[in-house]
């Protein structure tokens, strides 16, 4: 009996620990490193704005011609909140999640944005921050990996969400795919309604080579590439 007890509680114990690690694992940064060191510290995002919800609703539409004018950082703050900024002190996001376990990444292209270099950033959700991934303007190169879209080389920025497969897999199995392609929708929209917003457009891209996005961005293994958003000033005629 005593040994059966002992077993019991290694068992029970081992339980712990993974459910400890995976909810630390989901939870956080991912747990691999891709920055070469630089972090930038993003402008606090607003709460409000004279757009209601219902004008941005009315006014999105896809816009694959933007204006020369650059992008400015407080820009890029306000879209990456709205894609996946934290909104509570539990860790919930803009946008939803199943099981809260958030298998989304967000990359911002940047090739003509005020006080950002151009180069590859990844976005820190629960610091608000920017790290910096892949030095130089890489937008020719997602035009060329996109089926040579257009859009893709002419915005200021171009935003680029991946998924980390395992984080929804590990607890829905084959189901968790599909919840995660239901959640960068989520996210994507939330862009798109951002965008008008700030009275920029842009254009949800789902056509492109998935390996060489990943090389641009220098993914990870088991980390997939799902949507692009180019970004930029309406084009007036």
């Amino acid at each position: 009996m005593k040994s059966i007890i002992t077993a019991i509680s290694l068992t029970t114990g081992a339980v712990l620990l993974v459910a400890l690690v995976f909810c630390s694992e989901t939870r956080s940064e991912p747990m691999f490193s891709q920055s070469n060191g630089q972090i930038i510290q993003l402008p606090r995002p607003n709460f409000d704005s004279a757009v209601s919800v219902e004008q941005a609703l009315s006014k999105r539409r896809s816009v694959r011609q933007y204006g020369k004018k650059s992008l400015n950082l407080s820009e890029i703050s306000q879209l990456l909140w709205a894609a996946q900024g934290i909104t509570a002190a539990e860790g919930f996001r803009t946008a939803p999640s199943a099981g809260a376990l958030y298998p989304l990444e967000v990359y911002a292209v940047a090739g003509n944005v005020t006080d950002l270099t151009p180069a590859v950033y990844r976005y820190r959700p629960q610091s608000h921050e920017l790290e910096k991934i892949v030095e130089g303007d890489k937008r020719k190169e997602l035009c060329q990996a996109a089926m040579s879209q257009p859009a893709i080389e002419n915005a200021p920025a171009i935003f680029v969400f991946t998924a980390i497969e395992r984080r929804t897999t590990i607890k829905y199995r084959e189901r968790g795919i599909r919840y995660l392609q239901i959640e960068v929708g989520h996210a994507a929209q939330n862009i798109a309604l951002q965008a008008v917003s700030l009275g920029l457009g842009t254009v949800p891209i789902g056509a492109f080579d998935d390996s060489k996005i990943g090389e641009i961005l220098n993914c990870q293994p088991g980390e997939s590439p799902l949507y692009l958003m180019p970004i930029g000033s309406i084009n007036k005629k």
